[in-house]
């Protein structure tokens, strides 16, 4: 028995994740893995482990693409619809959360607040600079107090007097971590402080001047921290909703926002197959001439690469999958 389904992918710099939905909007399943600095081979192992563990067989109806690494997996598989993840969360959110005003999100290596009012994106602000202010932080300090990630929120909420970090600054976090780590601070309070000084950073940053009103969702990797969960409550003095599907919804808003496409236009979906998971993909970077902004332009081929590096980009040869990078899109292909 086939199932009709959406795909979405969310490309990010640390992690790629893969979800579907079915033609109510309904969550079907979902994959995600690391995108270790190569997000074609992401996606594609994605795509082959979601098949592999399928249940039944899925006719794809759409696909949407979004993240860091959207406009490349849109042109490798073939989307319907490329979003940035602003709105992907937004949809996700205020499809599977009742009433949802606040979004927090908290990924490897970005943060991001949305505010919605009446389901609409009223204002949201990202951060992309500050290591503080995302879940690799968390991750390195853990690794300095030798406790496994899987274990920081559990160790965390054992705290009785939690360190008072700064977390204005990653650099600045680390040094007085371990000043008080040499004070003999227990390791529970250690990363408990390390908990709130990064909510204190995001609250400081990100939230300053927007009014956060419930309900409050919790989305991103750093969602499954149980203490950090705890630290938004004590500072912003209301329960914190954390979604089943927290580290996916971004992929999954991507898959509702393809739904929504195909169901308002009833265009067949680009989509190129799962095949695509098996495809051999490679990247050719070539600096364009034609004017004094000397651009990097990508060009993604799909096989072998030539021997000798195609010194001018129109001799590029072979099926050419995409192309972007320069600032007038003289040479785009999406």
């Amino acid at each position: 028995m086939a199932l009709n389904v959406y795909l979405g992918i969310d490309v990010g710099s640390v992690t790629t994740k893969l979800a579907l939905v079915d033609e109510t909007g309904k969550y079907v399943d979902s994959y995600m893995l690391r995108t270790s600095g190569k997000p074609v081979l992401a996606v594609q192992a994605g795509m082959r482990e979601l098949l592999n563990k399928a249940l039944c067989e899925y006719n794809i109806q759409g696909v949407g693409t979004t993240g860091s690494g959207r406009n490349l997996a849109g042109a490798l598989v073939g989307a319907d619809v490329v979003k940035n993840e602003i709105t992907a969360h937004a949809v996700a959110a205020s499809t599977y959360v009742h009433g949802v005003q606040t979004i927090l999100e908290i990924g490897g290596q970005d943060s991001k607040i949305i505010i919605l009012r009446d389901g609409i994106v009223t204002d949201f602000a990202m951060n992309t600079v500050c290591a503080a202010g995302t879940g690799s932080f968390l991750d390195q300090q853990a690794n300095r107090l030798n406790v496994p990630i899987e274990k920081f929120g559990e160790t965390a909420l054992k705290s009785t007097n939690p360190a008072r970090i700064a977390g204005r600054c990653g650099v600045f976090a680390e040094s007085d971590l371990i000043h008080k780590q040499q004070l003999g601070y227990p390791v529970e309070d250690l990363l408990y402080g390390l908990c709130q000084a990064l909510v204190r950073n995001y609250l400081s940053n990100l939230a300053l001047g927007k009014e956060i009103l419930p309900t409050v969702t919790f989305q991103g990797g750093v969602a499954t921290n149980s203490g950090m969960v705890k630290a938004f409550e004590e500072a912003l003095n209301t329960k914190v909703v954390v979604p089943d599907n927290h580290q996916t919804m971004g992929a999954i808003g991507a898959a509702l926002l393809a739904m929504e496409n195909h169901q308002y236009t009833e265009n067949k979906t680009k989509f190129k197959g799962w095949e695509v998971g098996n495809m051999h993909f490679n990247s050719i970077t070539n600096q364009c001439t034609g004017c004094s902004n000397n651009c990097e332009v990508i060009t993604i081929v799909e096989g072998e690469l030539p021997e000798e590096h195609p010194k001018d980009i129109k001799d590029i040869q072979g099926n050419i999958i995409a192309r972007w990078g320069g600032t007038c899109g003289r040479w785009d292909i999406s």
